[in-house]
């Protein structure tokens, strides 16, 4: 073989066209023109099933992650910001505001009795309480009371100097 054969040889095997049919002749599998799509978009999602995937291996929440299991976690975590945001929404409509506040996802979760004990442990920050006051230190809406009842406002200063 001669020097001249062996230049030509490299050039062919530097410049080939790579194949992308394989052994049989018919494309099989993924061609060189199939665009990418996100498993978020398969599933429809709008939350990254990639990165909670990532996340969950990376987490060593188990030694393997299954295909479903992010999906359903995107799923599960897309279905409750939606539930709280359409909720802090409505409360701030109430509000006559057009912006959602942490009061307002305040307001929301604990108005509602699911999400109030899913989010039972956490404290938002800057949400405030609820408006809440307890009957008794209310003031009776009529001077009659039955005989032997004490007025509320009666009952709370009598606690008050014990």
């Amino acid at each position: 073989i001669n020097a001249e054969y062996m230049g030509i040889l490299k050039y062919k095997l530097k410049y080939r066209k790579m194949s992308t049919t394989g052994k049989g002749g018919k494309a099989r599998g993924k061609t060189a023109s199939t665009k990418q799509v996100s498993r978020s978009s398969k599933a429809g999602l709008a939350f990254p099933v990639g990165r909670i995937s990532r996340f969950l291996k990376q987490g060593k929440y188990g030694e393997r992650v299954g295909a479903g299991a992010p999906v359903y976690l995107a799923a599960v975590l897309e279905y409750l910001t939606a539930e709280v945001l359409e909720l802090a929404g409505n409360a701030a409509k109430d509000n006559k505001k057009t912006r959602i506040i942490p009061r307002h996802i305040q307001l929301a979760v604990r108005n509602d009795e699911e999400l109030n004990r899913l989010m039972a442990n956490c404290t938002i920050a800057d949400g405030g309480v609820l408006p809440n006051i307890n009957p008794i230190l209310l003031p009776s809406k009529t001077g009659k009371t039955k005989e032997g009842e004490i007025e509320p406002s009666q009952e709370v200063l009598s606690l008050i100097h014990i």
